[in-house]
């Protein structure tokens, strides 16, 4: 895979979680960082992946993010594509006044979604098993994440979709008339054909390689996916089905939202199926799949987002792995790192506990090397040539 990728060149933490003051430059191919569980690895792996999303990836409050006792957190990071043109990302919490600050090479965008997705990175952690073992809320946000990332227009439609539901439902609680709970039907409709479209397509136009994924990395069974939709089949081809189908479900409802005072149909209630091949109809992943089997679906659907973004950007996604290959058996392992290698990735960042973890990656033929950190001795060196940081009570060394 020779598609260009964007590297984090330098990256500036200050006040951010454990951290109180932190300044990295990064290798081009990326960095091991080695450390004990709470001395700031996925912290780190956290801010990286903050200027992408502008929020936790852990689902944190923004609040929680400032070091204890002071006042503001702020992360910068410096970018680098392929033609050498640099990019400066910055954000900024301040408790007290509830402030987030943006900026685009010192600038503030006009709206905090049009700076979204500009590393175009992919996180994977430990806790990403709950995509395919927790509730259908999970495996939305994780759509809706993707699709707000890679999809023009969608985080938009998905921001109006929520307003307008927010509305909805106090007019619902309110018990408002028929004729004026009607004025918000067709707000709702609208956006959510969109969302329901975007997410039906996704899924089609992806589900043969998470198939392929699910077989290549684990050994136990082959999985698929479906998306479920309150409103319309997963094969609604048109905003106007979607927006068809989603009316007609509003008005089978109608009686029991004014009971329950809550909107009943729309893409709030959909959910992604992981599908595993089970007689003839498959059974849940999330409810019949083993351990093993689940953390292979999370991790093939994190692949498949890697996927979205060289297709959607052209270029290859910064990679964050945060404690992956701690949860999982070696045999998984190796053949992660192999599709890793096979498949092509931007930049990466791994954190692991121990030694013999970060080893695991070269030996498969994933070597990472460069640069030591601002100020540091040059990086040790082990198979393959990984570099490698130390990392313990928020501070790192070689």
């Amino acid at each position: 895979m020779t598609s260009a990728a964007v590297v984090c060149t330098e990256l500036l933490l200050r006040n951010f979680r454990n951290f109180e003051e932190l300044r990295l430059e990064l290798p081009p191919a990326g960095a091991a960082i080695i450390g004990d569980n709470g001395s700031g690895k996925t912290n780190l792996v956290e801010a990286v992946y903050y200027l992408e999303i502008f929020r936790s990836f852990r689902g944190a409050p923004d609040e929680q993010l400032v070091r204890f006792g002071e006042d503001v957190f702020f992360i910068r990071g410096r970018f680098r594509d392929a033609t050498g043109r640099e990019t400066e990302v910055a954000a900024a919490y301040e408790p007290r006044t509830r402030t987030k600050r943006v900026t685009l090479d010192g600038n503030e965008p006009a709206r905090l979604s049009d700076a979204l997705g500009l590393l175009g990175a992919v996180v994977f952690s430990p806790s990403d098993v709950q995509i395919v073992a927790g509730g259908p809320g999970e495996r939305r946000r994780f759509l809706d994440i993707v699709l707000s990332l890679n999809v023009p227009g969608y985080v938009t439609a998905l921001q109006r979709y929520r307003h307008v539901l927010r509305q909805r439902n106090a007019m619902l609680r309110a018990e408002v008339s028929g004729a004026v709970l009607e004025a918000f039907d067709e707000g709702l409709v609208q956006a959510g054909a969109r969302l329901v479209v975007d997410r039906a397509r996704w899924v089609a136009e992806h589900a043969s390689r998470f198939s392929e994924l699910f077989r290549e990395i684990g050994d136990d069974g082959s999985a698929t996916l479906r998306y479920h939709s309150d409103a319309a089949h997963a094969g609604a081809a048109t905003e106007a089905e979607a927006a068809t189908a989603l009316r007609e479900r509003l008005a089978r409802v109608a009686p029991r939202e004014r009971e329950r005072g809550v909107t009943l149909a729309g893409p709030h209630r959909d959910d992604l199926g992981l599908i595993m091949a089970a007689g003839e109809h498959g059974v849940d992943l999330r409810q019949y799949g083993s351990g093993g089997q689940q953390r292979t679906g999370a991790i093939a659907l994190r692949l498949v987002e890697a996927d979205t973004i060289l297709a959607a950007r052209g270029r290859r996604p910064l990679v964050l792995l945060d404690d992956v290959f701690a949860e999982l058996d070696p045999g998984r392992s190796r053949r992660i790192i192999r599709l890793f290698r096979e498949g092509g990735h931007g930049q990466v960042a791994l954190t692991a506990p121990k030694d013999t973890d970060v080893e695991l990656g070269p030996r498969a033929g994933a070597p990472w090397s460069g640069p030591a950190a601002a100020g540091l001795p040059r990086p040790e060196t082990g198979v393959a040539e990984v570099a490698r940081w130390r990392i313990a009570h928020g501070r790192i060394g070689a």
